[in-house]
């Protein structure tokens, strides 16, 4: 596992690293140019200090005091190119060289030369370049060492801030696992720094949907129970009464009324399974094209037996060509809904219709039917889960229309209950935000 603690005193301890580095070749480098220009300027002094008259060749060994310390080697020729002094044989420079200063490269390594012409005589004095660069090497080490030997006191000193630094983490950490399944209360903020805060916020806001959501799942179950309880305390009974019927027609109508109780809780568990899948978040959301005219005459063809064994008119009006991005299956279950709904509650003879339009832009998809309509006083609970009217009497289970707006919701689409204009009777759209 990974940690945070580590990679950064790693990070920071290698960019620390990197900079001395950097530093000491800058150092050296600076050194080394001013230690040219300082010894430069001293060869050309002891050039300058050297005997320039006419006089006699000098024994190698007499000058092995001159420029010992600093590797200086001297040579001296007079115009007719008699070689007058030479303090290192063995360095095996150049008898001749060019005039001022220049870099010869020999079998014991580089050299500074300098050579000048002093009136009768041709001095010439070098050095080795390793001098000079001794010397940069040895300042820049100086400079360095104490600036490396800090690097293990800044990697303790990093440690320690980078574990106070995590600390508001760690008692974040010790919060969230000392709650309960059923603590969703948010965590506290006060305190905490401003790059933690958004981590802390984003976690309220977590808990929050979660309690909201468990919320509505508890109440969900709550009100399915209560919902199942009906048709099924229905059935019992109707079981017993064919079970005390006497004559065939008292038995027949208790396994009519049996069959209808069934079928009533059929619906409703296909009704809430139906509302489970479409919960948001409970499965992912499609995004492929959707033919909005190719889904309506899906939905009239499985839905126009029903309608014909109720003499209830069910066509297509208006369908402009219009298409969103979307689940076709999601679509289907929400068309559906609102075409049962609409047949449910129209009377025989009547009319439903699905018509498909573009308004500024964005598909309309709706259904419209010449039933009672509902009140404007109802149709902002009409969307809740199991809420019927008192005065309804068409057979349901009160999730249709929940089941509807579910899926609305998950499309970024909106419903919009008018009367139909002339009347009788409710126009459902369901408008896209983008067709």
């Amino acid at each position: 596992m990974s940690s945070i603690r580590r990679q950064l005193l790693l990070w920071l301890l290698s960019g620390l690293a990197l900079a001395v580095v950097v530093a000491g070749v800058r150092i050296y480098t600076q050194t080394l140019d001013e230690a040219n220009e300082l010894f430069d300027y001293h060869l050309q002094q002891m050039a300058a200090s050297l005997p320039n008259d006419s006089f006699s060749p000098l024994p190698p060994s007499s000058a092995a005091e001159l420029g010992a310390e600093d590797g200086l080697v001297v040579q001296i020729w007079d115009r007719n190119g008699l070689e007058l002094y030479f303090s290192r044989p063995a360095s095996k420079l150049p008898q001749r060289a060019e005039l001022g200063f220049s870099t010869v490269n020999t079998p014991r390594g580089s050299w500074r030369v300098f050579s000048a012409l002093e009136q009768n005589n041709v001095v010439q004095v070098a050095q080795p370049m390793s001098v000079r660069q001794n010397i940069a090497v040895g300042m820049a080490l100086r400079a360095l060492g104490p600036l490396l030997a800090l690097l293990p006191v800044l990697g303790i000193l990093i440690w320690i801030t980078i574990g106070r630094g995590l600390r508001p983490l760690d008692r974040i950490a010790a919060a969230l696992g000392r709650r309960t399944p059923d603590s969703l209360e948010p965590l506290p903020e006060a305190g905490l720094p401003r790059e933690i805060q958004p981590l802390v916020q984003a976690l309220n806001e977590l808990l929050g949907r979660l309690e909201r959501a468990l919320e509505s799942q508890k109440a969900f179950v709550a009100d399915a129970a209560h919902e199942l309880r009906t048709p099924l305390t229905a059935v019992q009974l109707q079981i017993q009464l064919a079970e005390r019927a006497s004559t065939g027609t008292e038995r027949e109508e208790a396994f009519s009324r049996l069959k209808r109780g069934q079928a009533r809780a059929a619906h409703l568990v296909q009704q809430l399974l139906t509302l489970a899948r479409q919960e948001p978040g409970i499965t992912p959301p499609l995004h492929a094209p959707v033919d909005l005219a190719e889904l309506a005459r899906v939905v009239l063809s499985e839905y126009a037996a029903v309608a014909a064994s109720r003499n209830i008119r069910l066509d297509i009006g208006e369908a402009a060509p219009a298409g969103v991005s979307g689940d076709f299956e999601a679509l289907r279950v929400m068309l559906g809904n609102l075409v049962d709904n609409a047949i449910r509650y129209t009377p025989e003879g009547g009319t439903v219709s699905i018509a498909l339009r573009l308004q500024e832009h964005k598909a309309v998809l709706e259904v419209a039917d010449s039933g009672p309509g509902i009140p404007a006083e109802d149709r902002a609970r009409v969307f809740d889960r199991f809420y019927r009217r008192e005065a309804t009497h068409a057979a349901g289970s009160g999730l249709g229309l929940a089941i509807v707006k579910n899926i609305a919701d998950r499309h970024h689409a909106s419903i919009l209950l008018e009367d139909c204009v002339p009347g009788p009777g409710l126009r459902v759209s369901v408008v896209f935000s983008q067709a």
